[in-house]
């Protein structure tokens, strides 16, 4: 399972990014509110007929139904691994922001257990999550508390599925000796599901 629903503010207008199969492709960056206060700045995929007729303005709240995307930066400028939500919709919508990711995959990588200098537990996972045409994402998950402890007792190949939000995360990386300010997008882990039936359950009524 792979799928995400985010409601918040266009922090700029819908731009060009590339053409797929003669499908025209647009970026969108999504303000969401966390409960901190604090704004996530999601990037959005879309193709144009996912997009509303009357056109996006910088400040419209929008819905933006969908799947979690990766893919290889093989540029060289910025991340090696592109993470995105790919929109299936965009829609105008009010009302409070919601950022919900539903996936289930297996690890594909071994887990990263750590703990902050107060003492705080995390764990870094690499989550494979197939889709169609034998294409698969490869999604970085971040866990905290005993979430990162669980996940930390994990097998490569073992079964994952949870329940979690998108986000960005600002962190400074010192390339040819200079600091350079970059943001890194990745899953935090709300709670872990014990089946994909549950997660499907969860997705259908999401907290």
């Amino acid at each position: 399972m792979n799928s995400v629903v985010l409601r918040g503010a266009l922090a700029k207008p819908a731009e060009w990014s590339h053409t797929s199969h003669e499908a025209r492709f647009f970026r969108l960056w999504l303000d969401v509110s966390r409960l901190s206060g604090k704004d996530d700045r999601l990037r959005i995929l879309a193709a144009e007929d996912a997009l509303p007729g009357s056109g996006l303005r910088e400040g419209d709240e929008v819905e933006v139904s969908g799947q979690m995307r990766t893919y290889n930066n093989k540029s060289g400028v910025g991340g090696r691994l592109i993470v995105s939500a790919l929109a299936r919709s965009v829609r105008p919508s009010g009302g409070p922001h919601i950022n919900h990711v539903f996936l289930s995959g297996t690890l594909c990588r071994t887990p990263g257990y750590r703990k902050t200098p107060l003492g705080r537990e995390i764990c870094d996972i690499m989550l494979a999550v197939p889709r169609t045409y034998s294409r698969t994402d490869y999604l970085p998950l971040i866990a905290w508390g005993g979430a990162a402890r669980a996940c930390a007792e994990m097998e490569t190949g073992q079964p994952l599925h949870i329940v979690g939000r998108f986000q960005s995360r600002a962190y400074t990386k010192v390339i040819d000796g200079e600091s350079v300010d970059m943001t890194a997008y990745e899953v935090s882990v709300v709670r872990l599901v014990e089946s994909e039936e549950a997660l499907a359950e969860a997705a259908r009524e999401p907290e």
